[in-house]
Parts: C-alpha cells; structure tokens; sequence
C-alpha cells in the first residue's frame, strides 16, 4: 500500500511538472514562464548601476526567491522520474542546472549573477506549453536546406577569405602605416568589415587609390551578401519540389505529424514524448503512460 501511495504521488507530481495536457500542468508551465521572465528582468535591472543602487536589496531578495523555487522545481523534476540521470544529463536538464547555479556561485565569486540570463533558454518550454511544434516544419526544411548547402556555401566563405586576404594586402601596402592600416591582419580586419557592409569606422583610406580600392570592395560585398542566400534558397525550392512533387506522405506520416502538434504526454519511465493521443504506454519503452 505504502509504495502505491509513493508510486502515485510520484507520478503525479510527473503529471504536473512534465505534461501540459492537463490544467495542474499548464498552470505549472506557464507560472514556470513567468517566473523565468521575472528573473531575467531583474537581471538585466541589476545591470543598471542607478537602478541596481537604489533598489539592490529588492533585486538581489528577488532573485534568491526566484533562485530557490528553481531549485525546488530542479529537485522536484528528478524526484519525479524512474531515471534521474536521464533527465539530469537531457539538454532541458542541463539547461535548468546551468541557470539555477550561478547565483549561488556568485556567493564566492563576484560577478557569475549575470550568468543567470541563461535562463532565456528555458523559454524554449513555450513549443511544448503552447503546442508550436507545428512550426518547426518548415525551420527543419531550412534547416536542412542550409545543411545541403554546406560544401558551397563553405568553398564561397573561403573564396571571400581569399579575397579579403588580398584586397587587405594591396590596402596595407597602399594606404600604410601612417593612415591607420599598421600591420595587415588590421588591413584584412577591415576589408572583411567594408565587405559585410558593417563599417565600422574605426580605419578609413585617406588616399584617392585606396578610397577606390574601397568603393570596389564596398559594391563587391551588396554581392557577396546575396550569394549564400541564393544558395540555401535554391536548395530550399528544391526540397520544396522534392517534397511536394515527387514524394507522397504516407498516412503514418500524417498521424506522427498530429500527435507532434497536438500530445505532450511524457513518459516517466524514459522521459519520450510525441506519443499518440490516447496513448495507454511509452512508444519507446512500454511504460503505462498517464490517462484519465
């Protein structure tokens, strides 16, 4: 009786903490939300030596209050689970210690508080509280639209190494020393600044030659900026084509896609998701799935 009692209480608390299917669990992820918002405004308050100097304690109590419940809800997050290293080791688990730690690293080292804007990252619950996994389609297909581009995109980045290294030469051997260019990685450094069109200002040519070798650089980059877009896009348009034209998603296809926009059931034994609705046990191990 005693480990039914445990047994239930545990997967409760997994229910809450975990899942967003039910109103405990949205509850639980959108107060977690909000106070991970509060923390890094108050981080970046503090951050502001006239705000930070009038209002330190408020802050600095605030920030231990939110600090301490992240704690509890880091404890609560393994105690909650059959396999806690599996969850301590996932990228959420390591994303919530690394967040949680800083404040009271700062204890012995001055300074490491600002590390607690790391918990922006955690933010990223919101697909799961919300349900947006059905955007992330169309970034997978930029994604790897990007990653089939990769071998072009990389000999282009390396075609405009090249160039940089010998527009950042002739600079260097033309505007010289007393115009700023003292040494050419300096002069390279630039050329890849007027390149990118940031241009920062910090060199400028001053001779007639070198402020032609510059207009040239400059309408250079307004092309070098287009190439790797028109790389990824065209790759892009053709996973498109692919995708649409000449492949046919199976209806398998289509259900796994419904459960990814619609389920976030979790499992307590193994922490898998994307279960199907009205899923009775883990896809992956087999474990009794909670249900009403």
């Amino acid at each position: 009786m005693e480990t039914s009692t445990k047994h239930t209480w545990r997967s409760k608390l997994h229910e809450i903490i975990y899942e967003a299917d039910t109103p405990t669990g949205k509850l639980f992820d959108v107060v977690l939300l909000i106070a991970i918002l509060a923390s890094i405004v108050l981080v970046m308050l503090e951050s502001i030596s006239a705000f930070d100097a009038k209002y330190h304690d408020f802050l600095n109590i605030s920030e231990w209050i939110i600090t301490i419940l992240f704690s509890i809800e880091y404890i609560a997050r393994i105690v909650s689970v059959k396999r806690p290293l599996k969850y301590v080791f996932s990228f959420y688990g390591i994303i919530d210690l690394l967040s949680t730690v800083p404040k009271y690293i700062s204890l012995m080292l001055g300074g490491t508080q600002a590390l607690v804007a790391l918990r922006a990252l955690r933010l990223l619950r919101v697909f799961r509280i919300l349900k947006l996994a059905r955007y992330l389609g169309a970034s997978n297909q930029l994604a790897n639209a990007i990653k089939a581009s990769r071998a072009k995109i990389a000999v282009f980045l390396f075609a405009v190494l090249i160039a940089a290294t010998i527009f950042g030469t002739i600079m260097y051997l033309v505007e010289g020393e007393e115009n700023g260019f003292t040494n050419i990685p300096k002069s390279i450094y630039w050329c890849i600044v007027t390149l990118t069109t940031v241009g920062f200002g910090d060199i400028a040519p001053a001779t007639p030659l070198g402020q032609f070798i510059a207009t040239i650089i400059m309408i250079l980059g307004y092309g070098i900026i287009a190439v790797p877009t028109g790389i990824v896009s065209a790759e892009y348009t053709k996973a498109s084509e692919n995708e649409t034209g000449k492949r046919l998603i199976t209806d398998e296809e289509v259900e796994q896609l419904k459960t990814v926009i619609r389920n976030t059931q979790s499992c307590e034994n193994c922490l898998a998701e994307k279960h199907p609705d009205h899923s009775h046990f883990c896809h992956k191990c087999g474990h009794e799935l909670h249900h009403d």
